[in-house]
């Protein structure tokens, strides 16, 4: 069944923008959801990546860091601190009037006896807040739908708290961090939902606890006192980070305990204690450090929602994200569908690169829009049209190869390709200048009498293919096979400047070769036959003759006439070959293997024509 091109290429490109449309919007679905688990493996180096384009940024300078560092422990002779120690670390920091005092240490365990109640009594006379730290169940629904306005947020399994006397002794916060596969830290859980309710994340809770005031939750951004900060799916808080380690002012523990810390270097400050110590710190890799410290993973939470500049990744951005996955496939299944695919390809790259430069200007402003999402989306479509194209076009060159088979069964070589590729070649007639030649064989009327149908075609045949030969290697046009000749015409598909010089040499080669070929007949054949050639050039008219369902390419006018008659001229004047001096003329060669110049009659002519004569000579018969 013969393929129809441009409806194959239309429904080709329909189909690849029905399935771009299907699988982006299967993926912005997904990522509207928090789905596409897979896709963060590749969207969290790609975020790590516009983290070091973006470069470190200063943190709040209300935030200082006390760290339970190797000085402190060596001072200490044991980690954990003793209850004891971290009492009177609370009652140091406390003189310095800080706005708050959080511990991202663990009292799980019961201390010395009476090490407990010391650390409860001194963080009940200070405002501050101790670490708690949630367990999640694999198996444990994310979301339950039955919990209004907060069930999207974690469900934990279990909580770990402080031993009973800390944890009435100061408000208390969860201090897990949420990472990706790669175990770097990417969303603080602000809120976590446990059996006995509700339990805000350490930063929240020490933040709350800082300003005086409940933190006010709305769709996706939290408020506490003057400062709103946006939160992801789930009440998760994204990271933003702020540089490597010492990005925040940090003490060490042990100049707090031993009171040579200036007396206005905690004053007014939120003070978050913790272990950077080698070897007792949980520590993560981030974009800027393979080793920072939890204590400062909280710090930058706890910066994010005094400055509000967590890296913003709500609702509205991933809505931005999924109509970039539906609308970039379809795009680039459009563009590559351009005429010229080498052009769609181009364009296609340029807007898929457009989206991730749009991206990283957007992250250097705090906005995280997904890289990997819409890419994915791209992909398979455009893969898959790709691969059509490939096929469709692969098919439309053996369709084009076939049909140039089949012009060549009926037209030139030159001829067949061009009418291939160019169908509506002389849908109008065309006048130019060309040169026209027509070879005869002389006596092969009476020759073909004693042959027989079956060697007559076999002689005409060998006869054709010579012509055919000598004629294309000139680069001329038979235009048609006449019985024992053939009809010649040099200036087809497109006259060129060269196409008399082209003539006059074919005329020689012509005669020559035709000759040659004779002398492979038997003796009896060739002794009765010749050939004749007649040429001349000028203005023709090009058109297709025919009906609308049957039409051959030929040419017309006076030129073809007189190169007709040219035949009858080289018969009665004994010569193998005769030229028009137009021709010459034409082509600026001097022949010397022709005659001189003289005038003919011309057979329904009134005028004499001037021409040259190809005589038989050695080297050409």
């Amino acid at each position: 069944m013969r393929l129809r091109i441009p409806s194959a290429q239309v429904m080709l490109a329909l189909a690849a923008a029905l399935l771009a449309l299907g699988w982006g919007t299967i993926l912005a679905r997904w990522h509207l959801e928090g789905g596409a688990a897979a896709l963060e493996r590749i969207e969290a180096p790609l975020t790590d990546l516009r983290f070091q384009i973006a470069g470190p940024r200063p943190p709040s300078e209300d935030i200082a860091i006390v760290a339970v560092d190797d000085d402190t422990v060596r001072e200490a002779g044991t980690y954990p601190l003793p209850r004891l120690t971290v009492a009177r670390l609370v009652r140091e920091i406390a003189r310095q009037r800080p706005r708050a005092i959080g511990l991202d240490l663990l009292f799980i365990d019961a201390g010395a006896p009476g090490s407990d109640l010391a650390l409860a009594d001194a963080l009940r006379e200070a405002r501050a807040v101790v670490a708690a730290a949630a367990i999640f169940s694999r198996t444990e629904p994310h979301a339950d739908r039955d919990e209004g306005r907060f069930a999207e947020a974690a469900l934990a399994e279990r909580v770990i708290w402080p031993v009973p006397p800390i944890r009435a002794a100061a408000g208390v916060g969860l201090v897990n961090i949420a990472t990706d596969q790669a175990g770097t830290p990417r969303h603080v859980p602000l809120i976590v939902r446990t059996r006995d309710g509700l339990m805000p994340a350490f930063a929240l809770r020490l933040i709350s606890v800082a300003a005086g005031a409940d933190p006010e939750l709305g769709g996706d951004h939290v408020r506490i006192g003057p400062a709103t900060t946006s939160y992801d799916l789930g009440y998760n808080l994204t990271l933003r980070f702020y540089g490597p380690s010492g990005a925040f002012r940090t003490v060490s523990a042990s100049d707090v305990l031993a009171g040579t810390l200036p007396a206005n270097a905690l004053e007014d400050r939120i003070v978050i204690v913790g272990a950077t110590a080698i070897g007792t710190a949980d520590t993560f890799a981030t974009p800027f450090d393979p080793v920072l410290p939890g204590v400062e993973v909280l710090a930058t939470a706890v910066s994010h929602l005094i400055k509000g500049d967590a890296l913003v990744r709500t609702t509205a951005t991933r809505r931005l994200d999924a109509a970039a996955a539906v609308l970039l496939p379809v795009l680039t299944v459009l563009l590559l569908a351009l005429r010229r695919i080498g052009v769609g390809l181009a364009l296609a790259a340029a807007l898929v690169a457009a989206w991730v430069a749009l991206a990283v200007a957007a992250f250097m402003h705090g906005y995280w829009l997904h890289i990997a999402v819409p890419i994915a989306a791209v992909i398979p479509p455009a893969l898959f049209y790709v691969a059509g194209r490939l096929w469709l076009d692969q098919r439309i060159e053996r369709q084009l190869e076939a049909t140039q088979q089949a012009f060549r069964r009926f037209h030139a070589p030159a001829l067949a390709d061009y009418l291939a590729a160019h169908p509506d070649y002389l849908a109008e007639p065309t006048q130019q200048d060309a040169g026209v030649l027509f070879v005869d064989l002389s006596g092969f009327t009476g020759l073909s009498e004693s042959l027989g149908p079956e060697q007559t075609r076999d002689l005409l045949k060998g006869l054709h293919s010579v012509i055919e030969d000598e004629v294309t290697r000139h680069r001329g046009v038979v235009v048609s096979f006449m019985g024992d000749g053939a009809m010649i015409v040099f200036g087809l598909p497109r006259p060129a400047p060269d196409d008399a010089a082209r003539a006059v040499a074919a005329v020689v080669a012509l005669v020559e070769r035709v000759h040659a070929w004779l002398r492979t007949l038997p003796a009896r054949q060739r002794e009765r036959i010749g050939v004749r050639v007649g040429a001349h050039f000028g203005p023709v008219v090009v058109s297709r003759l025919g009906t609308d369902t049957h039409q051959h390419i030929t040419a017309t006018g006076d030129t073809v006439n007189v190169a007709s008659r040219l035949l009858e001229v080289a018969a009665a004047q004994g010569a193998l070959a005769a030229a028009s001096e137009d021709l010459f003329r034409a082509s600026s060669l001097a022949d010397s293997r022709f005659s001189d110049v003289r005038q003919v009659p011309i057979r329904g002519r009134a005028e004499p024509l001037r021409i040259r004569l190809l005589l038989a000579q050695p080297g050409i018969v």
